[in-house]
């Protein structure tokens, strides 16, 4: 793996001259962070993103793997946050679907790098962990 020293001390020069965060945008960072590093917000993100007004169950089929109980947990939390909106259609039985608010589509946007990263950098990383397995071969 290579390292430009220049662009990490450029990096450095750059954070060190942005104003100090205010604690109250520095709380609400380290909060979004939280819920988004959860694997599951950042697929229901993704799915929502490309379906748009889902129901539950048809969520639940999108995402795969997601517990019922682990799905109902993670929306609520999304719609605490206003990243979702849950509609019940007055129906029998009574429909429920979900999609993401514009909040959340900006915040899906924003993540958005993170795939187009991984993208280009797969290879890089399926290198690194290649040769830190050759020379740790215990882990």
């Amino acid at each position: 793996m290579s390292v430009d020293e220049e662009r990490h001390r450029k990096t450095r020069e750059q954070l060190k001259a942005a104003a100090p965060l205010e604690p109250r945008v520095a709380e609400l960072v380290n909060g979004v962070i939280a819920r988004v590093a959860d694997k599951w917000t950042m697929i229901i993100l993704d799915v929502l993103a490309e379906h748009g007004e889902t129901r539950f169950l048809q969520l639940q089929r999108l995402v795969g793997g997601i517990s019922q109980k682990m799905l109902t947990q993670t929306l609520r939390d999304m719609e605490r946050e206003g990243l979702v909106i849950r509609t019940v259609h007055p129906e029998v039985p009574p429909r429920v679907e979900y999609r993401l608010t514009d909040l959340g589509l900006s915040l899906g946007e924003a993540f958005c790098g993170v795939w187009i990263w991984a993208q280009a950098h797969l290879e890089a990383i399926e290198r690194a962990r290649a040769a830190f397995d050759e020379r740790n071969p215990k882990r």
